[in-house]
């Protein structure tokens, strides 16, 4: 049998592994926050998800496809989403763009309300970081960052928009400047969700 991450043995010789085993622990605490709120408003978790990313989002990626891509879902998954979305007066379907066939999503102003409810499902999670170190954050941070950069470079993960993935990011040696803001960056300042992200050319 084939050495498995989550053998304890095997995390004991491997720190990666442990790494993985504890990356998944919390995993499971993020979608028990979002189940437990979701519960509270009579909404599943995938429709937590896509209210609260329309809220911060730009209009063009807020439609099926990209949604699907955004949580590694299918499209049929995501238009139930929206058609309970729809039927409970959440959203605002906007079919101005040229195909007549797709829309854009906007928040009604119940789907507003909503997401002032449960937009803070990770915040028990996010108080915790309040004890570490602001060494040890951007020490975590920088780790992060750059895992989610290759996730999405071997095609794991289907979108990011971290400066690292961005055509306006420079890496010189181990200094990190944005040609955008047109300013060194340094770990702090990195964004895993920028809104002026546009994909490096291939």
């Amino acid at each position: 049998m084939s050495k498995s991450v989550f053998d304890p043995n095997q995390q004991q010789a491997d720190t990666a592994s442990k790494i993985v085993a504890g990356l998944e622990r919390i995993s499971e605490v993020f979608k028990a926050l979002l189940w437990d709120k979701a519960k509270q408003v009579g909404l599943s978790p995938i429709q937590i998800q896509i209210l609260i990313f329309i809220a911060y989002h730009k209009e063009p990626l807020c439609n099926v496809s990209h949604l699907a891509k955004e949580f590694n879902v299918t499209k049929p998954t995501i238009s139930d989403a929206i058609k309970v979305l729809d039927r409970k007066k959440m959203v605002l379907k906007d079919y101005s763009s040229s195909d007549n066939r797709s829309y854009t999503l906007h928040l009604s102003e119940l789907g507003k309300e909503i997401v002032a409810q449960t937009q803070d499902f990770a915040a028990p999670l996010q108080s915790l970081f309040g004890n570490f170190d602001q060494t040890d954050l951007d020490s975590v941070f920088k780790t992060l960052s750059e895992l989610i950069y290759k996730l999405n470079q071997t095609g794991i993960l289907s979108v990011q928009r971290t400066c690292m993935g961005c055509k306006f990011f420079m890496k010189d040696g181990h200094r990190n400047y944005c040609n955008l803001l047109e300013k060194e960056l340094k770990t702090q300042d990195i964004r895993l969700d920028c809104p002026e992200f546009e994909e490096k050319s291939a």
